[in-house]
């Protein structure tokens, strides 16, 4: 009887791709740190500088804030998409057409001068009847809400689609079942339907936050002024050194995404139990 000796296959092309890959990483290292163009010291002084943790504050506020708001705008409308009332269906889809149709930049100037076009806000009977109650806008609205509601308006509509989305990946039966229980229907809705879509709405989901967390740099269209990317162009113009304020900016952005994606990691983790 002859004997079979196994051998173990040889890549030799991994090693080979390995060693360019570690070898092109090393020489962009050094070719990043030795660059004086980058002025790395300046990097290190402005890196933890009070203006720019601020900014850093900021950021993160209007980050979490917008999505919060948008979260809960996203749910309604894919209520209502869900809804067996027409009307409800045709508020929802016009909503999500126009603020996935216009430029979130476009929004944000338009909310910037909200102000300017409706100087009071009332409530009244339409067709120039009497007014009921009114208040001047300049009395709540400033710049820090036109931001806030600029950005959280705008992602409503994407998640919305999200959510819509992990709803569906529900089998119908789910739904049949729980009418057959005659469990009512919000109950339905936070104990069987949004519990198994949450699976499929947390990974794009936690890009939505991301990708939010960078379209705050758009906010000085309306205008907001003390977030990140204006407080960094601000020292850079002030020294005439824009490259080691980017970098600052870029640094403090990668380091709040690698949060944003420890924790999405742990979200996935903990709701894909079971599958």
């Amino acid at each position: 009887m002859e004997l079979i000796h196994a051998r173990a296959v040889r890549h030799p092309g991994r090693w080979i791709s390995s060693i360019v890959v570690v070898f092109l990483l090393v020489c962009f290292i050094d070719g990043l740190f030795s660059n004086q163009n980058f002025h790395w010291d300046i990097v290190g002084q402005y890196l933890f500088a009070p203006n720019i943790l601020k900014g850093v504050l900021w950021t993160l506020i209007l980050t979490i804030s917008a999505m919060v708001i948008a979260i809960v705008l996203a749910l309604l409308l894919t209520i209502m998409r869900e809804s067996e009332n027409r009307l409800l269906r045709y508020v929802a889809n016009v909503w999500l057409w126009f603020f996935r149709g216009t430029p979130v930049y476009t929004q944000l100037v338009f909310w910037g001068l909200f102000a300017v076009i409706y100087p009071k806000l009332g409530v009244g009977l339409p067709f120039g009847g009497p007014e009921l109650f009114s208040i001047s806008t300049q009395d709540f609205y400033n710049a820090t809400v036109a931001a806030i509601v600029g950005l959280a308006l705008n992602e409503s509509a994407y998640l919305a689609e999200i959510f819509r989305s992990g709803v569906n990946s529900v089998a119908s039966g789910q739904l049949e079942a729980s009418a057959a229980l005659g469990l009512s229907r919000r109950y339905t809705w936070t104990r069987v339907v949004l519990p198994q879509a949450m699976r499929i709405i947390i990974p794009p989901t936690g890009n939505e936050m991301i990708g939010m967390l960078k379209t705050t740099s758009l906010v000085l269209a309306v205008p907001f002024t003390l977030e990140l990317t204006y407080a960094a162009n601000a020292v850079a113009n002030r020294l005439y050194l824009p490259i080691p304020l980017l970098v600052v900016a870029a640094t403090w952005y990668l380091a709040i995404t690698s949060c944003l994606m420890i924790g999405q990691h742990f979200l996935e983790k903990h709701f894909g139990k079971g599958h």
